[in-house]
């Protein structure tokens, strides 16, 4: 029974855990969405300076929530890659200091596999193989989890990540940043048939046909572009259907997700989809997908809300996995913007320890 200490600072979020296996003993998060609202995205500069601020606190309020002091903590993790060259620094500096200071091994981790373990961390026993569907501001892939830092990326977005659709739509609408839970609470009176949208499908070479998991969501936004202004013209600025449009909008992508993942599942003879990262709190995605896979006989696992966004939690989830695995990462380790999870077992040493 490993315990871990974790910070994520991979983009607009500051937060540190204590996590013990499968249970979290504390996960404190300093959200920075007031700080980039009035910008309409995230500034990296802006979010650097602001974990600057916020590391030290966090620190000091996951060990006083946990309960636990350092003789207790077993290692230090911090997401290394992939996320804002900036923002990574502070939290993995931070996280080093603290693994020489207290003479603890660390490990380096990869930002994806944390939303993978996200749904660990509410079902305990949930363990491979099985599919995740990833989809959050920043990425939309469909992953094979195989084992404990084994995967395979079988599809993913062509543009857009999902959940920068739902930002640029929300943008297009009048609405606020960030555009997915503002789009959700509008859909939920709204009639997600009123217009009928591209799902956004992507063509194989040579008239083969169309890729059965990758997606599309740039024809998507496109098509909302032409229906706002076509509904202005017609109404008038101050007479959109605004609900009718963001339920139209996320059934649509959640129709789209939902069929790939679902065959993807079926084709690769998994029974189970796992859902991370911030478009996995969308609930027309979550009824969706629930009500398909219960119709293939698929189990279905999403984490809590609180466990969508970018946690903590899950990062020192997935290091006390690998803790467990005897799998170290040196403190020479660096960041990296961008690391496909394929190549996740390269920030790792096994020891024999």
């Amino acid at each position: 029974m490993s315990v871990i200490l974790a910070v994520e600072s991979s983009c607009d979020e500051t937060s540190v855990a204590i996590v013990k296996n499968r249970n979290i003993l504390s996960n404190v998060i300093a959200s920075q969405i007031k700080l980039h609202e009035k910008y309409g995205g995230v500034v990296p500069e802006l979010a650097s300076r602001q974990h600057l601020e916020m590391i030290n606190p966090c620190i000091d309020k996951a060990l006083e929530d946990s309960g636990v002091s350092w003789a207790d903590i077993d290692a230090i993790a911090a997401t290394v890659t992939p996320g804002l060259v900036g923002s990574l620094i502070v939290g993995v500096t931070a996280a080093k200091t603290l693994a020489m200071v207290h003479n603890k091994p660390f490990l380096g981790i990869h930002h994806l596999e944390g939303h993978i373990y996200a749904s660990y961390l509410n079902d305990p026993d949930l363990e491979p193989p099985f599919l995740c569907l990833l989809v959050s501001g920043g990425h939309t892939s469909l992953i094979q989890v195989k084992s404990s830092g084994i995967y395979e990326n079988i599809g993913s977005t062509r543009d857009d990540a999902v959940g920068e659709a739902f930002d640029k739509v929300a943008r297009l609408l009048g609405l606020p940043y960030p555009g997915g839970p503002v789009i959700d609470t509008l859909a939920k009176s709204g009639n997600p048939k009123a217009f009928k949208l591209p799902e956004g499908r992507v063509s194989l070479p040579n008239n083969q046909g169309f890729h059965p998991y990758d997606s599309s969501f740039s024809g998507l936004k496109t098509a909302m572009l032409r229906l706002i202004t076509k509904l202005k013209e017609e109404n008038g600025d101050d007479n959109l259907p605004i609900a009718d449009l963001c339920a139209s909008f996320q059934f649509t992508v959640a129709k789209a997700l939902t069929k790939r993942s679902i065959r993807a599942c079926l084709d690769l003879n998994l029974t189970k989809i796992a859902v991370g990262g911030g478009v996995a709190a969308n609930s027309g995605l979550r009824q969706h997908l629930q009500e398909e896979g219960e119709k293939h006989n698929l189990q279905i696992f999403f984490p809590p809300l609180k466990l969508c966004t970018d946690n903590a939690a899950m990062i020192a989830c997935a290091a006390c996995d690998h803790f467990n695995h005897h799998w170290r990462s040196p403190l020479s380790l660096g960041v990296a913007s961008r690391m496909n999870i394929e190549q996740v077992r390269k920030l790792y040493q096994e020891t024999t320890i």
